[in-house]
Parts: structure tokens; sequence; C-alpha cells
């Protein structure tokens, strides 16, 4: 079982950047492939990027080119750099762990299905 906990959520201004941070803990985080959400007011959980155990990523139209996902494996975190941020982008955001048996390349499903959710932390754009 993996415990996940989010940090470094805010409130910026439309273009401006956040760093989102996950720490990882409980299991062996190299054996768990990782991604961000995020649920805005009204609407879906919408997967953002995953990374697998490789490192190897896959993003989502809606954050390609502009967010950054990265993982360290020795000091067992995650990170999102959120750069030209939108309005649109305020959501709470989420990241999420599900073990390497159940990964599946460019898809988020897994993570619903099997995964381990981290209680969020708020990223709100203002215009």
């Amino acid at each position: 079982q993996v415990r996940l906990v989010e940090s470094g959520g805010g409130s910026v201004q439309s273009g401006g950047s956040l760093r989102l941070s996950c720490a990882a803990s409980g299991s062996t985080y190299s054996n768990y492939c990782m991604g961000w959400f995020r649920r805005a007011p009204g609407k879906e959980r919408e997967g953002l990027v995953v990374v697998d155990i490789n490192g190897v990523t896959s993003y989502a139209d809606s954050v390609k080119g502009r967010f950054s996902i990265s993982r360290d494996n020795a000091k067992n975190t995650l990170a999102l750099q959120m750069n030209s941020l939108k309005p649109e982008d305020t959501a709470m955001y989420y990241c999420a762990a599900v073990y390497k048996t159940f990964c599946r390349r460019d898809s988020y499903s897994p993570f619903a299905a099997s995964g381990y959710w981290g209680q969020g932390t708020q990223v709100t754009v203002s215009s």
C-alpha cells in the first residue's frame, strides 16, 4: 500500500507557474506507475500525465507543452511543474499510484480501478 501526500498548490495569476509535489511512503515507490489528475468544480476527474516505472511519460493534450512530470525514485517523490497556467487549470490536483502490473501505456483507467490517491492540493488561477 502506498500513502501519498500532495503539496505546492496555491493561487496564481494567469500565465504564472506552480510546482506541485507528491511524497510517497509505505511501499517500494519504484514499483509504481505514477500520475497527476485534477478535478474542477462540476467536472469529471481528468487525467493529466502518467509516468511509468521506466520514466516514460504520456501527457493529455490539455497540458502538453505546459506541464512537466518528474519522479525521483531515490527520494520517493513526484513533481508536476506547471507553466503558462490558465484560469481553466483551476482545480483540485491529485497524485496517484498504481502497481506496475496494472500499468497500461497512455491509460489513466488503471489508476481509477486499482490506484492509491492523495488528498489533493488546490490550484487556483485568476485572470
